[in-house]
């Protein structure tokens, strides 16, 4: 199988997941409204997806570099796919926090694999590709997010139902073409070479993983507090969710540009720059206090911080499998955390003094991202 043709399956599998991922989450209102439970359960069931992907991660990770990553996608992208299945079926909340853990475990387990064989498949290539295989993921959310609006009519059973069979189907179909891509589980330092330890060695690994947290939970807040963010500013309903838009458009474009500006800059350079877009533009934008300048400050934030995740994944990959799932899972524990947080310090201060903090995180990443991602 040409190189070109492994790198497709992996956009396939990249843009897949981003879309049944927001088709989940879209639907979420409906999942409450058909096993009757208010927020408070809802959010049990996301912890019990969190914590069945961290599980996930850590069960990838094992596996990974045990048989190599193309293992983790056919099987795991199934199983993925029909657990959607299951949660489309489930009416109270036991049944929801069984498949929600099954879910979130096949999640992780694919991650695992998309991203471990994306950093070989970008060293086979000897360039930058990873950014643009998250940028996938990201188009896949859109896309995801405009099929479940777009079906707000049928209940959401059948609309998960079909979204999950056809990830299941398309994922078995790829099975055979995995097995011809050999690019997939290549050693990114080669066989039996000796890796560098200070790619690997604890501190960088811990770095990292901080970083990738500091970044995700700049999403979290993003998905979260966006719109509270506008409409706390007296922005219309449609407006106020723009933002949020707004954000997730200016992040695929970011990663759509980020593998040429990588390969020209580097990825420390692109990052650190990056990372002061975003603390700049968001921390301006809340000293402005008004709709105007919040849409501009949360576009900022999704632009500045689009590279970053494709690039610590990519450092992260020099110390193999096991490397990329722990910077991975801390990374998601920052996903998680990071909207409780963000409301905490809202309830003892204020909302737009609690926002200060994904634009102070970014400037954390600025000053951090030359030692995280450097080699030498």
């Amino acid at each position: 199988m040409s190189l070109e043709t492994a790198r497709r399956l992996l956009t396939a599998f990249f843009a897949g997941l981003g879309a049944a991922m927001a088709v989940w989450g879209a639907r979420l209102p409906s999942v409450q409204d058909a096993a009757q439970i208010g927020a408070g359960r809802l959010s049990l069931v996301l912890l019990a997806a969190a914590l069945g992907m961290v599980a996930g991660l850590q069960l990838g990770c094992h596996l990974a570099h045990r048989h190599g990553p193309s293992r983790l996608l056919a099987g795991p992208g199934a199983v993925f796919g029909l657990t959607l299945v299951l949660l489309a079926q489930c009416r109270s909340l036991s049944t929801l926090i069984a498949a929600a853990t099954l879910f979130g475990l096949a999640h992780g387990v694919l991650d695992v694999g998309v991203n471990s064989a994306a950093v070989n498949c970008q060293t086979a290539y000897g360039r930058p590709i990873m950014a643009s295989l998250h940028a996938a993921c990201s188009v896949g959310g859109v896309g995801g997010a405009a099929l479940a609006a777009g079906a707000a009519r049928i209940s959401h059973t059948l609309l998960f139902t079909i979204v999950g069979v056809l990830v299941a189907l398309a994922a078995a179909a790829a099975a055979p073409a995995l097995r011809l891509a050999p690019q997939l589980d290549a050693d990114p330092a080669g066989a039996g070479a000796t890796r560098n330890p200070a790619d690997s060695s604890r501190r960088t690994v811990w770095l990292l993983a901080g970083l990738a947290a500091a970044c995700l939970l700049s999403e979290g807040a993003a998905l979260d507090w966006s719109a509270v963010h506008l409409s706390g500013l007296g922005a219309s309903e449609a407006v106020a969710a723009a933002a949020y838009a707004l954000y997730s458009a200016a992040m695929a474009v970011g990663r759509l540009l980020g593998d040429r500006l990588t390969a020209r800059y580097g990825a420390a350079a692109v990052v650190r720059t990056g990372a002061v877009v975003a603390a700049v533009g968001l921390g301006g934008s809340l000293l402005v206090g008004n709709v105007a300048g919040a849409l501009v400050g949360w576009a900022a934030l999704g632009l500045g911080l689009s590279i970053t995740v494709p690039s610590l994944i990519t450092a992260a990959g020099r110390g193999g499998p096991r490397t990329v799932g722990a910077v991975t899972a801390v990374g998601y524990i920052g996903l998680v955390a990071g909207p409780a947080a963000i409301g905490a310090l809202a309830t003892l201060t204020s909302l737009p003094l609690a926002l200060a903090l994904p634009a102070v995180l970014a400037a954390v990443v600025a000053l951090a991202s030359r030692r995280a991602l450097d080699p030498r």
